[in-house]
């Protein structure tokens, strides 16, 4: 886990970066180059009506956007902006999949221009439709005493909180509107583009592990077994339970059921047959914090009454690194990585075959990834069962898009093969593709 790659720094020389600092003067003496290389050319006031808003848009940015998403310590002071592991390999995963899509877009006889003009609507809507079910399944975890907090906590979704599911929904909504307003082949792109998905699946997985979200359940140390440091959601989740200081309290009793011989509770004197009143993180201890981390990455201790006696310790006290969880995002971003060859060498064969009908393949990627989905719950803590039955709702989810797509790939081959005209084919040489 690195939750943050790098930070840049709040100040340099005694001068902010962002706000009215370096950034700003670096624009500056940027736009005031621009302006005298169009006066060599005349075209002065040309140039400030086709460039003027993109300049006055990142002024804005630098002075008075980036100032508000500096990264806080303990004592709420800036201390620069954070380049989050999780926002790394998400954007690296969305250029990587364009890239690819447009590579196969060509191989199946579409304008590769085509993806650059869908690439916006896929990625917003993808990111909002993320957001959103993440939101809407976590929404108390992001009230805050004011609608502006509030709305501040929902929109920073590069630390991470982003439901897959709801990126594809979203993604794949955006997507087909575009499509449809302009008249594109929907079936035969969703061929292209579907091993794409999954390359950006990857690194994005890669990203949980970075963030230490999406982790797996309780498990034995070993090859697929994953520890994170103090401040990981997992870590916090153990010292609440109980299980890093050694105790294991029975959920409708709160009595101590057992405790671990040599752990930290054992040392304190803790018994089972004792009763857990009350067991929270302590933020106490973040006086002791360094000044130069952000606030979420400070280690706190963990307090618990039992038997109206109160134990406080101390992050020095604690366990560096959680006990050992499923490795979930390895796993997940590994699966993720076998779907695109198995989707792209399934592609090159298949889609040459007589028959084959345009979405077969995109709904075989639907498929795979519900099967993958469901299977990945089992092993996966951070979703409660729904319904009143044991499944998550990725799982209740996945039963739904298996369904929808077997359905759809019936009615793909009952209805016999369509022929779609589509301007995305305009200005291309009209020869059999190569698909890949």
């Amino acid at each position: 886990m690195r939750r943050t790659l790098f930070l840049i720094p709040h100040e340099l020389g005694g001068l902010p970066i962002a706000g009215w600092g370096w950034a700003l003067i670096v624009l500056a003496i940027a736009f005031a180059l621009r302006m005298i290389l169009a006066s060599r050319k005349g075209s002065i006031s040309a140039t400030l009506q086709q460039e003027g808003w993109l300049w006055a848009a990142a002024g804005v940015l630098v002075t008075f956007i980036l100032p508000q998403v500096e990264v806080r310590n303990v004592d709420g002071d800036p201390i620069g902006i954070a380049v989050r592991g999780y926002g790394f390999f998400l954007l690296l995963g969305v250029g990587t999949a364009v890239m690819a899509a447009a590579y196969r877009a060509s191989k199946f006889g579409l304008n590769p221009d085509l993806i650059f003009g869908l690439a916006p609507w896929t990625f917003i809507g993808g990111i909002v439709g993320a957001r959103l079910f993440y939101v809407i399944q976590y929404r108390h975890e992001y009230m805050a005493d004011s609608m502006t907090e509030t709305l501040r906590n929902m929109l920073a979704f590069t630390g991470g909180g982003l439901v897959v599911y709801g990126g594809f929904i979203g993604g794949f909504a955006a997507s087909a509107y575009y499509l449809m307003r302009h008249r594109m082949p929907l079936l035969k792109l969703g061929d292209a583009i579907v091993p794409c998905i999954f390359i950006g699946l990857m690194f994005g997985r890669l990203g949980c592990l970075m963030n230490g979200c999406c982790y797996g359940g309780r498990c034995e140390p070993g090859s697929w077994a994953v520890q994170f440091p103090q401040a990981s959601p997992v870590f916090h989740e153990q010292l609440i339970n109980g299980e890093l200081i050694g105790i294991q309290i029975d959920d409708d009793t709160r009595q101590i059921v057992a405790v671990q011989p040599g752990s930290i509770a054992d040392d304190a004197g803790l018994e089972a047959g004792q009763t857990v009143d009350q067991i929270s993180l302590d933020p106490s201890f973040l006086d002791d914090a360094p000044r130069d981390v952000p606030a979420d990455q400070a280690a706190v201790g963990v307090a618990l009454s039992v038997d109206d006696q109160i134990y406080r310790f101390s992050p020095q006290q604690l366990p560096p690194r959680s006990l050992s969880v499923h490795a979930t995002q390895i796993i997940s971003s590994i699966s993720a990585a076998v779907m695109v060859v198995v989707l792209w060498l399934l592609g090159w064969w298949w889609t040459r075959r007589p028959g084959y009908r345009d979405g077969a393949l995109m709904l075989i990627g639907f498929v795979g990834y519900a099967i993958i989905r469901f299977g990945l719950e089992w092993v996966r803590v951070d979703e409660a069962g729904q319904f009143g039955t044991g499944l998550s709702i990725s799982q209740w989810v996945s039963i739904a898009v298996l369904l929808v797509s077997l359905a759809s790939m019936v009615w793909l081959y009952r209805r016999g093969p369509a022929v779609e005209t589509s301007p995305a084919t305009a200005g291309m040489p009209q020869t059999t593709p190569r698909q890949s």
